[in-house]
């Protein structure tokens, strides 16, 4: 069967230099061109066999049988989408991937976030450390293989270099990944290859063309098998194009398209189907996105491909969606079918108390929903598009069940005007973020943050335990009320509270008032000398000199102290609270029991 040219992804945090990267290997400028420097829409360039050679140049000599996949398609993406959208069923469209790491600033969030979405789809990756020509003292070396270049630099150049790839292998290592600088692997399949790169000099360039196409020649030939059948593809995006209409940019991973051909693809209210008027493909080294010459029309194009598809009736197309082409005499109905029970896997409705997730693509939306499971969060519903008044009345509804989790957390979508009174009026939080890590971890923090308020608020609201011992002559008045000198042997004290003593477990009622020199105080605590005023007890005959005293604290709150709140409790007040459990079990055993 023949084999394909592997789809690779370039992803990593806004500023890495993805698209640089690929600018410099498509000696093009696509990057100044793009808004703000940052890369808008997903794109695909294709470098053929002979542009291959070309870059691997020196190391041509490793490849014993050549290169024998037919070149590479890679597909360069913006820092806030990664490479969501590329999904096909079982994992992603793109066969390996180029994660872009800042050898200046290591892992930032969306590093995070690009590997979290690699891990989710089981994607192979390696890894370019970009910017090394930043590495103070560099002298670089234009378009050098990154081992020549190193072997020219002062040696406490070198070791600030692979300090900072140490770094790098240390933060993915705590992420369960064991990496290696390249060129130090002998098993490929058990370590991630980190490449030193510059996307500015066009430094290590080379060396990472190599172990990209090495890799993919070795692990990935039976992926690469492609079929002589009907096209599948992914939507990488939807636009309006001038003159043209409404197009779609995808990727063809398998099988071959036909002008003419009819096509089936998921939409916002289900599957659409039409009949493609033109194939639009960019010229070699050339890029969808913002191509230097026009798209050259084509008859048919065969997997992997980056292509434009024009077709009328497509009003509703969602990016993230499969594509399907649908082979002569066969019904469009069973194709529609597939793709309904796909995108039917992503858009989840469940009558469970979960936060609510809207996207604006079926990529993001899958992603969200993958990393909110991987964090245990319950999903009610996942579904594109805006944020609607019944969204916010669905979490309203679940609010007043489960307050932590009736929320709505939005990537790249709108809330609509009456959704925005109904939140407010309702009190439902509405998580927005460009970066769907941030995004989640905002969310997980707001969770946090409301337990540990909730937690804080019911430890306030506890009986907190309390050893106090009466100090011999400083009975001061014997009844009505008793009042007495003491001294706070553990834990705390405070009016309102009621004592028992130690010797007999009797219970002599609330403490009034506590003084300290004269002046009534709120709270007394271990080592304090102080005075209490007490109405029910007569001293003589309920209470003596050096009587032991505990805080009678209430078998409910004392299960809680042990169960929820030990770690916000001193070790000294443990140890009272203890003693003053272990004083209760004699009389009740199991009392405060924590099962």
């Amino acid at each position: 069967m023949p084999i394909r040219q592997p789809i690779v992804c370039v992803l990593g945090h806004v500023d890495a230099g993805k698209t640089s990267l690929l600018d410099e290997l498509r000696k093009t400028n696509v990057q100044f061109r793009e808004a703000g420097g940052m890369t808008q829409h997903i794109g695909a360039s294709f470098f053929p066999v002979e542009t291959l050679k070309q870059l691997i140049g020196p190391y041509m000599g490793s490849f014993k049988t050549g290169i024998e996949i037919p070149g590479l398609l890679i597909v360069d993406t913006p820092g806030h989408e990664a490479f969501t959208n590329l999904r096909r069923r079982g994992g992603s469209v793109a066969d390996i991937a180029i994660l872009v790491v800042n050898a200046i600033k290591g892992f930032e969030a969306q590093t995070f976030e690009c590997i979290e979405i690699l891990k989710v789809r089981k994607t192979p990756f390696i890894v370019a450390v970009n910017q090394i020509d930043r590495i103070p003292g560099w002298k670089a070396q234009s378009n050098a293989p990154f081992l020549k270049s190193y072997a020219s630099q002062a040696s406490f150049i070198q070791e600030e270099l692979n300090n900072r790839l140490y770094q790098v292998m240390g933060d993915f290592s705590r992420l369960g990944f064991k990496t290696d600088r390249f060129d130090h692997i002998r098993d490929f399949t058990q370590n991630i290859a980190l490449v030193p790169t510059s996307a500015k000099t066009g430094e290590g360039l080379s060396e990472l063309v190599m172990v990209l196409v090495g890799l993919t020649q070795q692990f990935l030939k039976k992926r690469l098998q492609t079929t002589d059948g009907p096209a599948k593809g992914a939507i990488l995006e939807v636009k309006e194009e001038p003159g043209l209409g409404l197009t779609l940019n995808a990727i063809i991973y398998d099988g071959t398209l036909h002008k003419d051909d009819m096509v089936v693809v998921g939409g916002r209210d289900g599957p659409l189907s039409a009949r493609i008027r033109t194939i639009l493909v960019p010229k070699p080294l050339d890029e969808m996105r913002d191509p230097r010459d026009k798209f050259t029309s084509v008859e048919c194009v065969y997997a992997s491909a980056g292509i434009k598809i024009v077709a009328s009736d497509l009003d509703g197309a969602l990016a993230g969606a499969p594509l399907l082409a649908v082979p002569e005499n066969e019904e469009v109905e069973k194709y529609c079918g597939l793709i309904t029970e796909e995108i039917g896997k992503i858009r989840i409705t469940k009558e469970i108390d979960g936060v609510i997730v809207k996207a604006d693509t079926l990529g993001s939306l899958e992603a969200m929903a993958e990393i909110l499971k991987a964090n245990n969060v319950q999903v009610r519903s996942a579904d594109i598009g805006d944020i609607s008044k019944r969204d916010v009345i669905e979490a309203s509804v679940v609010k007043q069940r489960e307050p932590l989790v009736g929320a709505i957390l939005a990537f790249g979508v709108k809330t609509l005007p009456d959704a925005e009174i109904e939140a407010e009026t309702n009190g439902i939080k509405i998580f927005n973020d460009p970066i769907i890590y941030n995004l989640i971890d905002n969310y997980i923090e707001w969770v946090k943050e409301k337990r540990e308020r909730k937690s804080e608020a019911e430890f306030e609201a506890l009986t907190k335990p309390g050893k106090i011992m009466v100090l011999p002559n400083c009975i001061f008045r014997r009844a009505k009320p008793l009042v007495a000198g003491v001294e706070i042997q553990g834990g705390r004290l405070k009016p309102k509270v009621s004592l028992i003593r130690a010797e007999d477990s009797s219970d002599l009622g609330e403490i009034q008032q506590i003084q300290d020199k004269g002046k009534a105080i709120g709270e007394a605590k271990a080592g304090a000398q102080v005075a209490i005023s007490m109405d029910k007890p007569i001293s003589g005959r309920h209470i003596f000199e050096r009587d032991i005293l505990f805080v009678k604290v209430p078998e409910k709150d004392a299960q809680t102290l042990l169960t929820s709140h030990m770690e916000d409790l001193t070790s000294e007040e443990q140890e009272v609270l203890k003693e003053y459990v272990n004083l209760m079990r004699k009389k009740i055993p199991f009392w405060a029991g924590t099962t």
